[in-house]
């Protein structure tokens, strides 16, 4: 090949990532700023000029660019067909994460076309290696490829501010203009003193009653479904409905995620700081923004005498918990190894197993210190299309035939009633111990359901908590709440615990 032939690689091959791009849901505006395209360009150079300073073949580098722009794109729809949010940054770590737990990831962008696209990828590096030929002084075309990608880059580098809003700034910069400005938006340092978290202050135990053991449930994709479809039953909720009548809070939970992602919410419950003052990490909080410690209910919790301790019944390295916890002030880490398969239920180790190793901690007949012991539950995990329920089974959370498409809301209400079963087995468990205990039980996000919701409708959004004493019931009216003040409320119920007032009202 000439060396044009790079350069007429280069001019097509550009032409088509636009065209690919509008394949992207949401679908970007073609009339976007200047430095956009810049950026779109540059980007496609640099990521041209490597392959083929490495390859020289410039056919096979510009169709692997190409194919690597098009599964960014594919992986993006989706995401956003089940999250409703297009591509960021912060998802190519799930690439590695896919490869460790496919499960939780490769169902929703499709199994067998997950295959299919592998064995053609390589069939396709096998036939560009093979019949095409290397072209001579290649490398010196890819470096000034790269060069002028470099140029391209900088001059659509000026200091543009993300919204974070991933749809609006897709639909208008698109995707690659996105993905380099929260790149470089992700590398910006953070003022951690101004994300005005409300546990800055360093916990004081003041005097009064001794302390009250404190458990809090982050239960994956709970929610009142009862409020999705009238044809759930209402017992499927009834140890849920008997802790509600008689809490000290309870109602709907603002989150900070829809259907996944379920660090966001845990990240704005244990540190009380909303994802609108995280920029960029409000993505993934866990990946920098965390590690280092911040302030945390369990640090403040942990200053006052408390013993901290977090149960998450999966991979411990998993959203990198296994570093970030103990930076957010736990004690103790308690993962997939502290189970076996015949605590299961269904794929992940069930709720129900989680509220047995509750139980062992509060009645550890050798432990001197109060507890705040938050568990982040699995149970419930999709991907719920790949579990199968027998019809038999559906009269005993249904009192109506399912509408056609609504097939997976039958795995997830099994799935509820052993959440609903875990409460149960919570509050014998703390009506047992000889001090004061209080639950905080909440929804880490709405499910992915996207066939159920196709038929009946989406929820908005919002998720359901409670907070219940195992000696004070005087039962509240719904309080909607946002789950970065949830952990405050429950402090705040633990202060109301050690004072006269409280005593007086144990029932």
């Amino acid at each position: 090949m000439s060396e044009l032939s790079i350069l007429q690689v280069g001019i097509v091959g550009l032409l088509l990532t636009v065209l690919i791009e509008r394949l992207l849901t949401p679908r970007p505006n073609l009339r976007r700023p200047l430095s956009c395209w810049l950026l779109h360009g540059g980007l496609w150079c640099v990521a041209l000029a490597v392959l083929y300073g490495t390859t020289a073949r410039p056919l096979f580098s510009g169709i692997n660019v190409l194919l690597l722009w098009l599964l960014i794109v594919m992986v993006s729809n989706a995401k956003y067909h089940s999250l409703r949010e297009p591509f960021v940054c912060a998802d190519f770590e799930y690439f590695s994460d896919a490869v460790r737990f496919p499960r939780l990831y490769l169902p929703f962008f499709g199994i067998g076309k997950a295959a299919l696209l592998a064995v053609g990828f390589v069939i396709y590096l096998w036939a560009g290696l093979s019949f095409e030929a290397q072209v001579a002084g290649g490398r010196l075309s890819a470096l000034g490829l790269g060069l002028a990608g470099v140029i391209l880059l900088k001059l659509g580098h000026r200091r543009s501010v993300p919204t974070f809003d991933a749809e609006a700034d897709v639909r208008r910069w698109g995707l690659a203009a996105s993905l380099w400005r929260y790149f470089w938006a992700a590398r910006a340092p953070v003022d951690r003193s101004a994300l005005g978290s409300p546990f800055n202050t360093p916990g004081a135990c003041p005097p009064g009653m001794p302390l009250p053991d404190l458990v809090s449930v982050q239960s994956e994709s709970f929610f009142d479904v009862r409020d999705l479809w009238p044809g759930v039953k209402t017992q499927v909720l009834s140890e849920y409905d008997r802790l509600v009548e008689q809490s000290l809070a309870h109602g709907k939970l603002q989150v900070a995620a829809w259907g996944a992602n379920t660090v966001r919410t845990e990240f704005a419950y244990l540190t009380g700081i909303p994802g609108d003052r995280l920029g960029v990490h409000r993505f993934n909080p866990y990946r920098v923004l965390a590690r280092q410690g911040l302030p945390s209910i369990a640090a403040h919790l942990k200053a006052l005498g408390y013993r901290t301790v977090c149960i998450h019944p999966y991979d411990g390295s998993f959203y990198g918990r296994n570093t970030v916890l103990p930076a957010l002030g736990f004690d103790e880490f308690i993962d997939v190894r502290a189970f076996d398969d015949s605590q299961k239920a269904g794929p992940f180790i069930g709720d129900c197993a989680v509220a047995d190793k509750i139980r062992e901690l509060l009645e550890d007949p050798t432990r001197s210190q109060p507890l705040f012991i938050h568990a982040v539950t699995m149970e419930n995990h999709g991907p719920l299309h790949l579990e199968h329920v027998d019809a038999a089974e559906l009269p005993t959370w249904f009192d109506r035939p399912l509408l056609a498409g609504m097939d997976d809301l039958a795995p997830y209400l099994r799935h509820i009633a052993n959440a609903d079963r875990m409460l149960g087995k919570l509050r014998g468990t703390l009506l047992a111990q000889p001090r004061e205990a209080l639950l905080c039980f909440f929804g880490d996000h709405v499910p992915i359901l996207p066939n159920v919701y196709q038929a009946i409708g989406a929820p908005a959004g919002d998720t359901d908590y409670l907070i219940w004493s195992n000696r004070r019931h005087p039962g509240a009216s719904p309080c909607p709440i946002r789950v970065d003040a949830l952990s405050s409320r429950l402090v705040a119920c633990a202060h109301d615990a050690r004072t006269p007032t409280a005593v007086a009202g144990v029932v």
